[in-house]
């Protein structure tokens, strides 16, 4: 299941979850977002129930962006107890988030 993130079930979604969380911060004109857009969908239902995967739009939560500090998208933040263990930038391969994905879970 991919969820959608907000400022408002951020800290109950992420922060306070139980499993390991992956955030792609995204925007919905961004041409690369677009790409991994499947990519990030097929992690969400191959890891359900051991990594909670779930996206950030950042023209609608500019403070979450703001607060992760993204400045390029496609962003990804791997969260662990809620803590960044992990980050990714732009468009990249499939095998390479699951290497991360790996380690964090």
């Amino acid at each position: 299941m991919e969820y959608k993130f907000t400022k408002e079930n951020f800290d109950a979604e992420v922060i306070n979850s139980e499993v390991p969380v992956l955030i792609d911060f995204y925007a919905d004109w961004c041409g690369p977002c677009k790409m991994m857009g499947p990519v990030v969908e097929d992690l969400a239902k191959e890891y359900d129930g051991k990594l909670k995967v779930g996206k950030v739009n950042i023209d609608q939560q500019p403070e979450l962006a703001q607060r992760f500090g993204v400045m390029s998208i496609p962003y990804f933040a791997f969260i662990k107890e809620g803590t960044v263990v992990g980050d990714e930038l732009g468009a990249i391969p499939k095998d390479r988030l699951v290497r991360k994905i790996q380690e964090i879970i």
